[in-house]
């Protein structure tokens, strides 16, 4: 301690004067007052209860920051909509909605590329005091109609590629013909922001929403056996949004980069709803294409960027490349000033590395980026590490689309670079029935917990336990500090032979790292069916920009594969180094074809051949 504090006196001085040090970009410490205290003034006069519903929150922040930038696109030109004119065209598009029949309890769903557009038919649904639908936009005509026809929906948003094809089908279909469709692409018919205005006081009186009620339905699946819906409250989504706050600060000054669907509750929540709680700029990203979103994120300053971990991996990847580009003396460095960085960071919570490494994130346009945060799925504690050396703010979290969907979040001002995050305040979390080494089913209590699944009283019954715990279906444990440690998906465990319990997102992470590897997925495959003992397996899916790069056929193209495949087993060597004797992977497929993903870029899981 005595060395620590002797480093501390030296360097103190010198970081504090080449860091950043204003109020709005300062860490959060432990002693800062709850970030949702500012509802106070509010409650009684802009809401009642404990949280103001959506509608009531967007209200609110529209009087805090009325001529701030609410929602912005870059096509090619920057069109943005301050608070102010998103709220009156919200207010609109609700009064339209109510002129149909559109109230209390009904259910409208909206699909569509990441909009403006979407954001207020969103927000316009839940201001009639109905209930919104969001669904996956790059799923098929015919499963978009299946989930419109399951959540009992009568009015239909809907972008210009699918309008026509999916009206036939519902028109065609036994639910009969919706109420009405409109359209979130301008130039077409019904086009949202060209409804017309109907006065109030042409309308029946408006019945909100309260707290408690639905808000929203979110589908966690929908392509295969009978889809599940989601039901969250507005409760769940506005206590989520603020408790999550108060691991992170966020300001009115942010901008927050909407790239991955937004219909996901992740980016529902962590993007959408973050950002029009505060007042901060929603810049909506079009392309999950490296290039472009670099453009993005310089062209709008973000300072918020959300993403999944194959994203923050590419785009460490570039970082790294063009360090190793400059040679070994340089490259080593760096390496040895991020190590500095990071270790001050860590031990005396100021952060040098912005300054130190502003050159490195220019070019990869995270210059004016203040946080990064990781979600969607496992994370490399080594990716997490090295982000923040590098002076970036990165925070990974944990949640579920049942819990709207943040439970952690790891604290910038103490993280903990192998945990997913601790556990948000006012959320209860235990381990269910915990072995030896303190894991288990994870179970959780909260106001962000659902209310439950749509028209589904047995599937909600297995979710909970009989004292009211959401079991989440995930293996972890926890530390003294509430810290949460992640290791698998139950159902996703492998039984080895020696009866150990083998996690295959673990192994997964080892890879993250790997350039040469496009995609990974660890799994069990039966050894003895008797004993119901597994080995393991990976799969691995070659980045092909780099074996085969113009390669279109003949021998050149045989002589890459070839070379790609010697490689995957060369990575599975070196990761079977670091791996326990019992997690080894015993056996390897190299596939020609990548495996299918969702649209928030996570593997779908196959079982193995035996």
């Amino acid at each position: 301690m005595r060395i620590v504090g002797l480093i501390k006196k030296a360097v103190m001085p010198l970081f504090r004067r080449k860091c950043d040090r204003r109020p709005e970009v300062r860490m959060k410490t432990k002693d800062s007052p709850e970030p949702w205290k500012f509802l106070d003034e509010y409650r009684g006069t802009a809401f009642e209860g404990e949280w103001p519903t959506l509608p009531e929150m967007f209200a609110i922040t529209m009087s805090r920051y009325p001529d701030r930038p609410c929602f912005t696109v870059y096509e090619p030109e920057r069109v943005s909509l301050s608070y102010r004119e998103a709220r009156e065209r919200v207010l609109r598009v609700s009064r339209y909605l109510r002129s149909l029949g559109v109230g209390r309890d009904a259910k409208v769903a909206v699909s569509g590329k990441n909009s403006p557009e979407w954001a207020i038919a969103y927000l316009a649904v839940l201001e009639a005091g109905a209930v919104v639908v969001p669904i996956d936009y790059q799923l098929g005509a015919q499963d978009i109609a299946k989930l419109v026809r399951a959540s009992d929906a009568e009015v239909l948003f809907v972008d210009e590629e699918k309008a026509d094809e999916l009206g036939a089908l519902l028109d065609a279909s036994s639910g009969g013909p919706l109420k009405a469709r409109f359209s979130l692409a301008a130039g077409r018919s019904g086009y949202i922001y060209d409804l017309p205005d109907v006065p109030e006081a042409q309308l029946p009186p408006l019945v909100p929403a309260r707290e408690e009620d639905l808000a929203a339905i979110l589908f966690t699946s929908g392509t295969t056996g009978v889809p599940k819906g989601v039901m969250l409250s507005h409760r769940n989504f506005v206590a989520d949004c603020y408790l999550a706050q108060g691991n992170m600060n966020i300001y009115h000054t942010d901008v927050f980069y909407a790239l991955l669907p937004i219909h996901h509750s992740y980016t529902m929540l962590a993007v959408f709803i973050e950002a029009i709680s505060v007042g901060a700029e929603l810049v909506f990203g079009k392309r999950m294409v490296i290039k472009q979103v670099f453009k993005d994120l310089k062209e709008a300053k973000v300072t918020m960027f959300l993403g999944v971990p194959m994203l923050f991996n590419k785009v460490l990847a570039g970082i790294e490349k063009g360090v190793r580009e400059k040679g070994p003396l340089v490259h080593a460095l760096i390496a040895a000033m991020m190590a500095i960085s990071g270790f001050v960071k860590k031990v005396f919570g100021v952060n040098p590395g912005k300054k130190m490494f502003h050159a490195l994130l220019d070019k990869a346009s995270l210059a004016t980026n203040r946080i990064c945060i990781s979600g969607g799925g496992p994370l490399a504690p080594s990716v997490f590490k090295k982000y923040n050396e590098l002076g970036i703010d990165f925070v990974q979290g944990y949640g579920l689309t049942e819990t709207a969907p943040i439970l952690t979040l790891n604290p910038i001002y103490h993280y903990k670079e192998t945990s997913v995050g601790k556990v948000l305040p006012r959320v209860e979390m235990r381990i269910l029935n915990p072995d030896a080494e303190g894991r288990g089913e994870i179970a959780v209590k909260g106001p962000m917990v659902m209310l439950g699944y749509y028209k589904m009283p047995e599937e909600t019954k297995a979710v909970f336990t009989e004292d009211g715990w959401f079991k989440t279906g995930d293996v972890g444990y926890l530390d003294a500090e509430n810290y949460l440690y992640l290791t698998g998906r139950a159902k996703n465990m492998i039984v080895t032979e020696g009866g150990k319990n083998v996690y295959p997102e673990e192994i997964e992470n080892a890879f993250q790292l790997y350039d040469e590897v496009e995609q990974v997925l660890v799994r069990g495959y039966e050894l003895d069916r008797e004993r119901r003992s597994e080995g393991i397996e990976a799969c691995l899916y070659p980045n092909k920009e780099l074996f085969l790069a113009g390669e279109a056929g003949g021998v050149r193209a045989e002589a890459g594969w070839a070379a790609a495949e010697a490689r995957m087993h060369e990575i599975v060597d070196e990761v079977n180094q670091g791996l326990l004797p019992y997690q080894r992977i015993s056996r390897v497929i190299v596939l020609k074809e990548p495996l299918e993903m969702t649209t928030t870029k996570k593997i779908k899981r196959i079982a193995a051949a035996k």
